[in-house]
């Protein structure tokens, strides 16, 4: 008996009496607490990000609905997952917990007689569980609370911006349109990028959008402890992380989708400089945004190569603008440096923009060498050349604001939001790697001999000045 007044007022003592092979851990308890404050209303907008097979599916997608529903059997629930059929599994959990014994020893909600499917299902007072695949309509829908457990499936989906686009998209117009007067959501997963549902909900949040609580919690906590010794202790951590390398390591077990050290490019890969030392020819890259105000940003970067080979950056500008003026700022960079070519990107944006880009050449009496790099690889191929490049050391950006943005969007890479200073970078790699013809080589200074030194003879014996 005290084991089911405990379990009427506690989401730990409600999944332990339930669920009798369930083990608790300290973080668990973090997650129950917080879960039963949104239970209370205390709560309405939650985040919990933490490591794969650490819990929180069992604790917040399983037991938590069947203990909301027990506490108010009138109550609403959405819970979405990144497809249907993984929904569909949680909603047929829920049900199944609500339809056993020891949950009836515990609150008196039953199921609806007439609706008892695994997707959705009713209460028999009023209550309604819809499962839904994040993307799918869920219209005619209310909810008390939403919980969307882990929106995206994988690596794949997390790198797709199409997909991250079209989960937002749907909370935005589907999900959170779902929502009741006082209604709650729970976002619960593990950070996979930067751009992902969170990191967009943050960046909301940072612009005045609604205010959330976030619960954080690592594998590996910055004392050097494991988060739930008893099942991943560190060595065993310490192992994970040899395996999935640095980047799958920082989203998904550290919630860091874009890591200081940076995976794809490093931090100490690159040098600054303030002026260039050596004789060097200039090039101009472009990565256009068509659409002004798309959330993509136009990027042009000057580039000077030197006579070793190394690139250094010379120049950049960057902006959310129309067409008209990034046309401009590109016609100013190549009266200002006189780059001996300016490279953009072929197919679509090609034919978008270069009938205006033209135009605005003749009438300004600009003249440059254009060609267009055709984009058949994803950008992480595309990039190789000025990785390779960078990890070689040849590679130097400018010792100022615009140097430390390009620098930090290399850093973030692939997991950044934004990879357009990226692209550009990419571009001149790419040019150097296939020995476009408009990279004009310069001769590379020659090592003096004693030959070459000859004039300098003082007059008399065998002495020199060198």
């Amino acid at each position: 008996m005290l084991d089911r007044r405990g379990a009427r007022k506690s989401l730990i003592a409600f999944t332990e009496y339930t669920f009798p092979q369930y083990r608790t851990a300290s973080h668990h308890a973090l997650i129950a607490e917080k879960l039963e404050q949104v239970e209370r209303g205390e709560i309405d907008r939650l985040m919990i990000f933490m490591p794969p097979r650490h819990g929180k599916s069992e604790l917040a997608t399983k037991r938590f609905p069947a203990f909301a529903l027990g506490r108010d059997p009138t109550r609403q629930i959405i819970q979405a997952s990144y497809n249907s059929d993984l929904a569909t599994d949680f909603g047929r959990q829920v049900r199944n917990i609500v339809a056993t014994q020891r949950y009836q020893n515990v609150f008196r909600t039953e199921l609806a007689a007439d609706s008892k499917a695994a997707n959705r299902w009713n209460t028999s007072t009023g209550g309604a569980y819809v499962a839904a695949g994040v993307g799918t309509a869920v219209t005619g829908r209310g909810a008390n609370i939403l919980i969307i457990d882990d929106p995206l499936k994988d690596r794949e989906e997390a790198d797709s911006e199409n997909r991250r686009n079209l989960v937002y998209s749907w909370y935005t117009s589907t999900a959170y349109t779902r929502l009741m007067k006082g209604g709650a959501v729970v976002l619960i997963q593990t950070r996979w990028h930067e751009d992902d549902l969170a990191g967009r909900l943050l960046e909301a949040e940072a612009k005045g959008g609604d205010k959330w609580v976030k619960l954080i919690l690592p594998a590996l906590m910055s004392n050097g402890e494991a988060l739930w010794p008893d099942e991943f202790d560190v060595p065993a951590l310490t192992r994970i992380k040899s395996a999935i390398g640095p980047r799958d390591w920082s989203a998904l077990y550290q919630q860091e989708p874009s890591p200081d050290e940076g995976t794809f490019f490093q931090r100490h890969w690159f040098e600054r400089h303030g002026k260039i030392d050596e004789p060097h020819h200039f090039y101009l890259c472009s990565d256009y945004a068509v659409t002004d105000g798309d959330g993509d940003y136009t990027e042009h970067g000057v580039f000077a190569i030197g006579a070793s080979g190394k690139i250094y950056q010379a120049d950049w500008w960057h902006g959310q603008t129309s067409s008209d003026v990034w046309i401009d700022e590109l016609l100013r960079l190549i009266k200002k440096w006189k780059p001996i070519c300016a490279f953009g990107e072929a197919g679509v944006i090609q034919k978008a923009i270069e009938p205006m880009l033209r135009r605005r050449m003749i009438e300004t009496g600009t003249r440059c060498r254009m060609e267009w790099l055709s984009s058949i690889h994803d950008k992480a191929t595309r990039a190789r050349g000025f990785q390779s490049r960078s990890a070689m050391g040849e590679v130097s950006l400018k010792d100022d604001d615009t140097g430390e943005r390009v620098l930090n969007q290399l850093i973030a890479f692939p997991a950044g939001k934004h990879d357009d200073a990226v692209d550009v970078c990419g571009m001149i790699g790419r040019a150097l790697d296939m020995a476009h013809p408009a990279i004009v080589p310069l001769d590379k200074p020659k090592a003096k001999t004693f030959s070459d030194y000859r004039g300098a003879n003082t007059g008399g014996g065998d002495s020199w000045r060198i």
